[in-house]
């Protein structure tokens, strides 16, 4: 009987720390509230790393329920930007400040320090500004042109497993800046780690397919276009600067969601949604 409690206290501490991890990754990419027993240790976030999918399928699953609701009272239109502006708000436009700070860095200069420097930069130039509002006019117009059971699947996809791309990215990368926001995360993450990310990214998705809510070429189909566009924002990344910041994170989570977006609604249009 003092083993099996023994066991059952070490699985506790395990299972308590694991539900920690996600809360500090929770927090630092939402606006949500967490527990005040939570605390912090700077270790943590790093580790919390394998659980930004995991806030991914939550930030998807907010955003789809407002689309759901909104839907039965408006026009779709009005239903996607409510959804987007939802997204928006709960994780604070994090990662589309990142976006529009590597549109204006890879935008506005050729060598790396200068490119580092002008994305460090808190104001919005001219490439930040047109990239912005065109990444987040496609993003709605990809989501208008959905049905309503499609556009719902499409964000509980899109969420997760475009943050499950910025994850591959903490892997396979070296973080370029001295120090920055994102420096406590930047810490390369163990192949475990991201195997947990993969998991959890991926476990949404299975169900929607088993569901029928999207068909498997659909889903096949929005996997491949997030890789796609993963491996080449890496290559992009890699040549121009020598690895990663925070900003880059933000732009491939942006860039990998609105391509499944686009992935989805290319197969409704050719009628192989279902």
């Amino acid at each position: 009987m003092g083993s099996v409690a023994i066991l059952f206290a070490q699985l506790r501490t395990v299972c308590v720390h694991q539900l920690r991890l996600f809360f500090i990754a929770l927090q630092f990419f939402t606006r949500l509230p967490i527990p005040r027993w939570v605390g912090f240790e700077p270790d943590w976030l790093q580790h919390g790393a394998r659980y930004f999918a995991l806030v991914g399928v939550v930030v998807g699953a907010i955003t789809s329920a407002v689309y759901a609701c909104a839907s039965w009272l408006w026009p779709q239109t009005v239903a996607v930007l409510l959804s987007t502006i939802a997204g928006i708000y709960l994780t604070g436009a994090f990662h589309e400040d990142g976006f529009a700070d590597v549109c204006d860095g890879f935008g506005g200069a050729a060598a790396p320090e200068r490119v580092l420097e002008i994305m460090r930069d808190s104001r919005i130039g001219a490439y930040g500004a047109i990239g912005i509002a065109l990444m987040l006019g496609l993003k709605c117009a990809a989501l208008v042109y959905l049905p309503a059971q499609a556009a719902i699947s499409a964000l509980l996809m899109a969420h997760p497993l475009s943050r499950l791309a910025s994850t591959f990215l903490i892997w396979c990368l070296a973080y370029v800046r001295a120090e920055g926001k994102a420096k406590p995360l930047a810490q390369s993450i163990s192949t475990a780690e991201l195997g947990i990310a993969t998991g959890t990214a991926l476990a949404p998705i299975f169900v929607l397919g088993l569901a029928g809510w999207l068909s498997w070429y659909a889903i096949v189909a929005g996997l491949t276009a997030a890789a796609l566009a993963t491996l080449w924002l890496k290559k992009l990344f890699l040549r121009r600067i020598g690895g990663y910041t925070g900003d880059c994170l933000g732009a491939l989570q942006q860039v990998a969601e609105v391509a499944c977006y686009l992935a989805v609604l290319a197969c409704t249009r050719a009628g192989i949604l279902q």
